[in-house]
């Protein structure tokens, strides 16, 4: 095989000589370096050599016209299966394209048309379609698109037919996650500046919350005016066996900006509760992101458990508003203002959703102004309310009728277990006109069930209640826990008369106690523990303090003429033990200069029935004294008081009687106060115990090498 060199001019045209004579190629070729060292090519004064087409050239060209050819001529339905079935893995469900694929790339705003989709439920769900269809199409600007960005000019959706299913285990069908657990994602689209949708129809299934709602969906093409919205979504069902009706407008969706925020507003409505919205999405088509002025308004907080899936306490009639701010899995009610019942209430308010979704609540609020009953509504009494609805008020006269006073509201321990909070409230005035109360600070934190109200305080004018509550609702029947403090409270702010109080002096008290159920009255109908209150010192007023002792021939004629003169209150006491809902009395000892009375009985708190007996003994001889016990019976709504005169007391020695009763002293005192044994007047009853040589001195010894309760 020979070579044949070219002339210069051959070379011209481009072409390389075979590497076969490297001087001869080195001299003629016009890529090599010249004699000046300098970059191969045509000699300076050589004329330009004109573009001529080469075979990689031409080869491109040809396949470029090939993929042109094949793009006009491909019938595209040929890919609706495999495009189906790859839906289908990634979706976990059916997912089948109908009618004609048509695609349109040869633009620069590409378009896909699909005649027909239907989109089936997961295996767990019903056999028909969860989405049906007629038409889609869907155009994109192709020179974004090559960068990353999707920008949609247009997307029309004709005849959407949409079925929605949450089940009882909160599963839900528009869920792709494929069985993961995570938060639900806000919905959100990429820019659409003309968005069309005709005759929708969108059905909701939520068992859960006993949701069933049936609507239609359209946006109209064409801009419209203030007055006419271009977005409607309206329709009505049933919440919880209420009526429930939905209309949500929005503006145009032709011509949308992503620079312009999108105005809507909405109305929703479920019974007596009534929830409205104006505001805009500062991205259209990302509802992760909203602004809005929300009013919320309905009979009961209770009832938006249905709506928002937070768990709220019974109340009377309300009405909130408030400025809402949505930032992806977090929501702010700010500026929050209104009424609950008859108290004024403020705060501020977030919800957030961790990665499972689930809900936590944390709020700040107060009131200016508590109307007490109010509050009574948080045990299950909202119909006590001065605004009570009829149905609250129904329920709160059948509780009256049958004599009762702790409420049996249901507590609903799955809707605790649902979401966790953290809520701190209080109250600058109480208006509570049997009641000398002053402020109210309350602390909730709610972590999977289990409820801690802490701290709990109420101030009077001197001294206040303090405590702490637990509620265990982590299984079907909750388990309550109270431990609730009397400090330093005096007796004649409570007590209102013309004259003079019929008794003074500082009360102390302390109820500890464990009880299950998931009502207020279940709960105490079982429960087991300690009640005991203290008055440390004290005066009554004389003709009281006669009649304690009957004596009828001094006592009931100085009550008559209204006698005000003071005896000494020495000591009082009360202690309870509490077993299985039943206060049994183990000391009640009253002691004044002239009576010392000791007390026994009962009060059962499922009944609320009370059998207490009261016997006093005079200090002093004292003529045509009965000897018959004073009686309190009826119920804790209602007690009533009585003498119980066919049964005649056996009388002992006030020494023996200070023997019995108040030995245990030592170990009752400090249940309700440390050091309150040390301080308290009651000690004085010892001693004189100790003095009239009463048989306490082995009973002292044995109770003060007890440890003291609580």
């Amino acid at each position: 095989m020979s070579t044949v060199l070219k002339s210069p001019e051959e070379l011209r045209t481009g072409w390389r000589l075979p590497r076969w004579d490297k001087d001869r190629w080195q001299e003629f070729s016009p890529f090599t370096a010249n004699d000046h060292g300098e970059g191969g090519g045509d000699p300076p004064d050589a004329p330009k050599k004109p573009w001529r087409p080469g075979w990689g050239s031409a080869i491109a060209g040809l396949l470029i016209l090939a993929i042109v050819v094949f793009l006009m001529i491909f019938d595209w339905n040929w890919l609706r299966g495999p495009i189906g079935r790859y839906a289908s893995a990634r979706t976990g469900r059916t997912v089948v394209l109908e009618g004609d694929l048509k695609v349109k790339l040869l633009t620069l705003t590409p378009r896909v048309d699909i005649g027909g989709l239907k989109v089936g439920n997961p295996a767990w769900g019903p056999k028909e379609n969860m989405a049906e269809v007629g038409n889609i199409a869907v155009s994109a600007k192709l020179l974004p698109l090559l960068t990353g960005r999707v920008i949609l000019p247009l997307v029309s959706v004709a005849h959407p037919n949409v079925s929605l299913l949450s089940d009882a285990q909160g599963r839900t069908n528009w869920d792709f996650s494929n069985g993961e657990k995570t938060a639900p994602k806000p919905f959100k689209l990429p820019p659409i500046q003309t968005f069309v949708i005709s005759d929708g129809r969108l059905r909701l299934n939520d068992i859960a919350r006993k949701l069933n709602f049936a609507g239609t969906i359209n946006a109209n093409e064409q801009s419209t005016t203030a007055y006419e919205r271009g977005f409607r979504l309206s329709g009505k069902g049933e919440l919880n066996r209420r009526l429930f009706t939905v209309n949500v407008t929005g503006g145009p969706l032709v011509n949308v900006r992503q620079d312009r925020p999108y105005p809507f507003d909405a109305d929703i409505r479920a019974g007596a509760t009534r929830i409205t919205a104006k505001g805009q999405a500062p991205k259209p088509f990302d509802l992760g992101l909203l602004n809005a002025a929300v009013a919320v308004q309905g009979v009961d907080l209770n009832d938006l458990y249905y709506l928002t899936g937070l768990a709220f306490p019974n109340t009377p009639p309300y009405r909130i508003s408030g400025q809402l701010r949505r930032d992806g899995n977090k929501y702010w009610y700010d500026k929050l203002t209104g009424r609950v019942g008859n108290s004024d209430v403020n705060g501020d308010a977030t919800v957030t959703l961790d990665d499972t979704g689930r809900p936590f609540l944390k709020a700040k609020l107060n009131s200016r102004r508590l109307d007490f009953v109010d509050l009574g509504s948080l045990f299950g009494n909202p119909g006590a309310s001065k605004v009570a609805a009829p149905g609250q008020k129904a329920e709160a006269r059948t509780l009256a009728a049958q004599g009762r006073f702790l409420p049996d509201a249901t507590l609903q321990a799955d809707r605790m277990r649902a979401m966790d909070a953290e809520v701190i409230y209080t109250a600058a005035e109480v208006n509570a006109p049997n009641l000398p109360l002053r402020t109210v600070t309350l602390g909730a934190k709610l972590d999977h069930g289990v409820l801690n109200l802490d701290p709990i305080r109420l101030k009077f004018p001197s001294g206040e209640l303090t405590g702490v509550a637990k509620i265990d609702a982590r299984k079907d029947t909750p388990i309550s826990e109270i431990d609730l403090r009397v400090s330093n409270v005096r007796l004649e702010e409570f007590l209102q008369t013309d004259g003079p109080p019929p008794l003074t002096g500082t009360l102390l008290g302390r109820a500890k106690l464990t009880g299950s159920g998931n009502t207020v009255h279940k709960a105490a109908a079982n429960a087991d523990g300690a009640v005991t209150a203290v008055i440390p010192k004290g005066q009554i007023r004389r003709a009281f303090a006669e009649l304690m002792g009957i004596n009828a021939s001094k006592g009931l004629f100085l009550l008559l003429g209204k006698d005000q003169s003071p005896a000494d209150v020495r000591c009082a006491l009360a202690d309870f033990d509490v077993r299985s809902g039943v206060l049994y009395a183990r000391r009640i000892v009253f002691d004044t200069g002239p009576v010392l009375v000791n007390g026994e009985g009962t009060v059962n708190l499922d009944t609320e029935a009370m059998d207490l007996r009261f016997k006093g003994k005079p200090k002093k001889l004292r003529a045509m004294r009965v000897a018959a016990p004073i009686t309190v019976g009826g119920r804790l709504r209602e007690p009533k008081f009585g003498v119980d005169a066919g049964a005649a007391a056996a009388q002992v020695g006030v020494a023996v009687a200070l023997g019995a009763v108040l030995s245990p002293l030592a170990a009752i005192l400090p249940f309700v106060s440390p050091g309150l044994e040390k301080d308290a007047n009651c000690a004085g009853l010892l001693a004189e115990a100790r003095a009239s040589e009463a048989p306490v001195r082995a009973a002292t010894s044995s109770t003060t090498a007890a440890k003291p309760k609580g």
